[in-house]
């Protein structure tokens, strides 16, 4: 196996991109190393439409949209070794990896890229009382099953939580003949974007109950049904709130967790809100050069904004390759979730390193009306915008420009105020 100036981990629409774009700034030796045994990443299971509106202008499906990526990555020729697991990777970027062909070998890169994506929060998370029947799926594995290897896993269906993918099945097997029962919510508000709601409940008549949870599962060999309850500020069953829904099919749509195995084996610090690596304005983790980009960074909920992170993190692994990525001189500074933000990515900058105009993502950690989001330097104002409404499940983004600061400052905080 010869070496390689670039190896991305992932084949999904993050390690695409980023492929695309680091060839593109002329890195001509560049892997990408699938798992699977095909290009695409979860966008082939993602046959509904809505991908592509910020990023191309159209409404496409998800295959539609890996698939102008993986003709893009052939065109440039780019290596691609699919059905292939990276064992480990070690703080010195060296990449185990095994597939049937070449058995185990290692690759040794001058940098790497991190695209894993995430995964699904199982059940065994919840801790829900009762046995363990068939007919409990997460809402992914429910997905793959009937766009992809066409079974239906039943035909009367309760969906746990109200993330996208939940919504999205919620139309999903609506349309493909079973009966919905509800989609129950243990927060107060959804962790869906609005569209969804609306596209995939409303027009479907589908009822959404939140502060409700799944407090029993009932049947032997199959589920027969389940017993939803309200639940208090502190998620705690309220006893005596219990009702009873007949089903033979339990989704859990209970959050995403990026995937970081890999990570945490190559030394990468993590960040405890997004589970995902901490970053600097140029996506490089705290192992110097290992950058990490997508869903495995932080779950987003546009695929159009992993294609544009992607791309980020390909421009530096390219400079960081040709020795033109700058060394930082200027201290560390960090990037704070203030007063209502969840997260920032990235989590810090430095002054003499960082882009003219940086654009910073986050999160809100509950709904709010009526707000201003407030951007402060060492707390000065130096931007505001104001929010008719925001949601956890949406992302937000402020840009900061290099030219609003000085090479001394210490803090940059970003945080909600009222109007």
């Amino acid at each position: 196996m010869k070496n390689y100036d670039l190896v991305i981990v992932g084949g999904g629409p993050a390690g695409l991109g980023a492929a695309v774009k680091a060839y593109d700034e002329g890195i001509k030796n560049i892997l990408i190393v699938e798992r699977d045994l095909v290009l695409g990443g979860i966008l082939n299971q993602c046959i509904h439409n809505g991908f592509g509106l910020h990023r191309f202008g159209e409404e496409l499906t998800g295959p539609e949209y890996a698939q102008r990526f993986i003709d893009q990555v052939k065109q440039r020729d780019i290596d691609v070794l699919l059905d292939t697991i990276v064992l480990d990777i070690s703080p010195d970027k060296e990449l185990t990896l095994m597939n049937q062909i070449n058995g185990m070998f290692t690759i040794v890169p001058k940098a790497i890229i991190l695209a894993m994506g995430c995964r699904e929060r199982p059940r065994g998370a919840l801790n829900i009382p009762g046995s363990r029947p068939a007919g409990v799926f997460s809402a992914g594995t429910a997905q793959r099953m009937v766009n992809i290897e066409g079974y239906m896993p039943g035909k009367k269906v309760v969906i746990l939580g109200s993330g996208d993918i939940g919504l999205i099945m919620a139309r999903r097997m609506t349309l493909e003949g079973a009966k919905v029962q509800c989609v129950a919510e243990i927060m107060p508000y959804s962790g869906g974007l609005k569209r969804n709601i609306v596209q995939c409940l409303n027009d479907y008549d589908i009822p959404l109950y939140f502060s409700t949870t799944v407090s029993e599962i009932v049947g032997k060999d199959r589920l027969e049904g389940v017993y939803l309850s309200k639940v208090d500020d502190n998620m705690k069953v309220i006893p005596g709130s219990e009702k009873y829904f007949e089903c033979d099919t339990l989704l859990l749509s209970v959050g995403l967790i990026p995937e970081n195995e890999l990570s945490k084996s190559a030394g990468v610090k993590l960040d405890r809100k997004t589970k995902g690596s901490v970053v600097s304005d140029r996506l490089m983790t705290s192992v110097d050069g290992i950058f990490a980009c997508g869903n495995v960074l932080h779950v987003h909920d546009l695929v159009d904004y992993v294609s544009e992170e992607s791309e980020i993190a390909a421009t530096n692994a390219a400079a960081y390759i040709n020795g033109q990525l700058k060394e930082a001189k200027s201290q560390k500074v960090e990037v704070k979730a203030g007063t209502g933000i969840s997260y920032t990515i990235p989590q810090y900058l430095h002054y003499d390193t960082m882009p003219e105009n940086l654009t910073i993502r986050f999160r809100v950690n509950g709904v709010y009306e009526k707000k201003t989001i407030a951007l402060y330097v060492d707390g000065r104002e130096i931007k505001k915008r104001k929010k008719k409404i925001l949601a956890p499940g949406e992302m937000e983004k402020i840009d900061l420009n290099k030219e609003d600061l000085n090479p001394e400052i210490s803090e940059i905080e970003i945080k909600l105020e009222e109007i």
